[in-house]
């Protein structure tokens, strides 16, 4: 039986969310904001792709928002969630934007976050973005642990690597074949379930 406070350190988007550049790319038919982490796992070529996108095609953080507004949670994100807080504290380690997520924050009961910045201009496009903190993810969990709380850390994709092997435990939920090639040592979860029992048995183990 592990004697540390337990944290739980979860990705929001494919583990809670939908994940948000879809999303948009489906709704203003813009394909290629449909390439997320999983695609390319140079996070700054991925957003500054993004980025160009946005001003090519004429995209604000208004129309962005907008979309954002009809997201909702994935199914049994929630019902996981808030058990999982009555057990852990709980905190969202997320690459997403402060500006982007209070629609889902509200929809999951404003959980803890930790996420990143984006600079607007006064017409309302999305110029740059700032990084709390480079690798942000794997010094939240290392600065976690070093507070002496035993950290699990879930997530889907190349840019939750580093804190999933930071972490105590790592789970990768719902990852792409080609990620699961690469980190073959996480543990795999498909659904809400399997993350629980994994949870269960490192607590217990």
């Amino acid at each position: 039986m592990n004697q540390k406070p337990l944290l739980i350190a979860l990705d929001l988007e494919g583990v809670l969310v939908p994940e948000v550049w879809i999303a948009v790319a489906e709704a203003t038919g813009v394909d290629q904001l449909r390439l997320t982490t999983r695609d390319i796992p140079d996070y700054d070529e991925l957003m500054r792709g993004r980025l160009n996108l946005l001003d090519k095609h004429g995209l604000s953080i208004e129309d962005i928002q907008k979309v954002i507004s009809r997201l909702h949670p994935l199914p049994g994100a929630y019902e996981f969630l808030t058990e999982l807080r009555r057990r852990a504290e709980v905190i969202i380690l997320s690459d997403t934007f402060y500006e982007f997520a209070s629609p889902l924050m509200a929809q999951l009961d404003w959980p803890t976050l930790f996420c990143n910045s984006l600079e607007i201009d006064a017409e309302g496009r999305i110029t740059h973005y700032r990084l709390r903190q480079k690798d942000g993810k794997r010094q939240a969990v290392k600065a976690l642990k070093s507070l002496n709380f035993e950290v699990v850390a879930v997530g889907d994709s190349y840019n939750d690597a580093a804190m999933l092997g930071e972490a105590d435990l790592g789970i990768l939920f719902r990852p792409s074949q080609k990620v699961i090639d690469n980190f073959p040592d996480f543990r795999i979860a498909e659904d809400y379930e399997t993350l629980e029992q994994y949870i269960d048995e490192y607590v217990n183990s």
